[in-house]
């Protein structure tokens, strides 16, 4: 067999350890086969254009621990409905057949897709068109049901677990109440998981709704204790009882196309007049994407990258790279979208957070409230 052409995209949202899959990628294949490498730029849009860089030893050099793509990111490419520009109109089209002539032209093998649902989608998708494609799953949110953790959530967590920790001290300064609001959509693992490990007094994720007057009752019982400030760690996507997620505005040319936010200054403004504390609402926003990736992921990326070339070695191709009860495994990206099959509760084909799960028992023994 001759030489592999294998290019890669990094699609959606930028998240730590894509870098890091790309390094141990180029490395893994380059040890397994005799290949070259080349990175599709700003994911499916690089396709479409035939925009592309070379990926190999010298310039994947140094990137391992970055946060971010080299490749660069953009999660608004669907080349299955893509938006051009026809007799001074902008019009939808399915531009795909475009893209795989590129490929064909450039030799392309092998196509290998870094990205969450929207981005494994059109993987799928093109798979479906004759394309040998390779999935591999990244999203911060930790949400995609078909792999145990994603690459990129524990760094969100240590991001978000030590901005917790920087707020506490001024919180305390001030005798404040300060709403912090954290990335995850509709999943709440990063809240969860970084309100537990930052102390947070209030943990508010979208599986369980919430009331103002549980938020209030915490506050006063902190106070009566002689704490007179509290944190409160909200996801994006947390919705008051009976009430619904506060978006903060509709994108419409974007796979994720309502962008929740607004929730932690709802909060906030709501809480004010209940408590005799000043009360802060703080977004973090993409700071929990950003920086250098930890070391935790870097390894963890460094497993998906292997697998993904030891799929391509195999010739295993419309399979997506997960992690099943420990170890790197292989899914059909026919199986992969909607599936909860990690036992997770599922919700629109997210894997979320189960309200009577141990973590969240875990965090009301420590005398967290979910404020339920």
């Amino acid at each position: 067999m001759g030489k592999k052409k294998i290019a890669v995209l990094t699609g959606g949202g930028d998240a730590p350890g894509l870098n890091a899959v790309i390094y141990s990628l180029v490395r893994a294949c380059h040890s397994m086969m005799d290949c070259e490498l080349i990175g599709y730029k700003f994911g499916y849009r690089g396709m479409y254009t035939n925009d592309f860089r070379t990926l190999d030893l010298n310039s994947t050099s140094g990137i391992l621990h970055k946060g971010g793509s080299m490749l660069y990111n953009s999660n608004k490419d669907n080349l299955f409905n893509y938006t051009v520009e026809e007799n001074g109109k902008k019009v939808k089209k399915d531009v795909s057949d475009i893209a795989i002539q590129n490929m064909k032209n450039e030799g392309v093998d092998v196509l290998v897709v870094l990205g969450g649902d929207g981005t494994l989608t059109s993987a799928r998708d093109f798979a479906r068109k004759g394309i040998n494609v390779i999935g591999v799953p990244k999203t911060i949110d930790n949400d995609l049901p078909a792999t145990e953790t994603t690459f990129g959530f524990d760094t969100a967590v240590n991001i978000v677990a030590d901005n917790l920790g920087r707020l506490h001290t001024t919180a305390e300064s001030h005798h404040r109440v300060i709403v912090v609001e954290i990335m995850g959509r509709s999943a709440g693992w990063i809240c969860l998981h970084a309100g537990i490990a930052g102390s947070a007094d209030v943990i508010l994720i979208p599986e369980i709704p919430y009331t103002i007057q549980g938020i209030v009752d915490k506050i006063n019982q902190r106070d009566a204790a002689g704490r007179p400030f509290t944190i409160v760690a909200v996801t994006e996507g947390a919705v008051e009882k009976e009430g619904s997620a506060v978006i903060g505005k509709v994108v419409e040319d974007s796979p994720d196309a309502i962008r929740f936010g607004g929730v932690a200054d709802q909060i906030a403004h709501k809480l004010e007049p209940l408590v005799r504390h000043e009360v802060r609402a703080c977004v973090l926003g993409h700071i929990q994407r950003g920086g250098d990736t930890s070391p935790a992921d870097r390894v963890l990326s460094a497993r998906y990258g292997t697998k993904a070339a030891e799929l391509i070695r195999d010739r295993l191709f419309g399979n997506m790279v997960c992690l099943k009860d420990g170890h790197m495994d292989a899914i059909s990206l026919e199986d992969v979208l909607g599936r909860g099959e990690m036992g997770e509760t599922s919700k629109g084909g997210a894997k979320t957070v189960d309200p009577n799960g141990e973590l969240v028992n875990v965090a009301r023994s420590l005398g967290i409230t979910f404020a339920d």
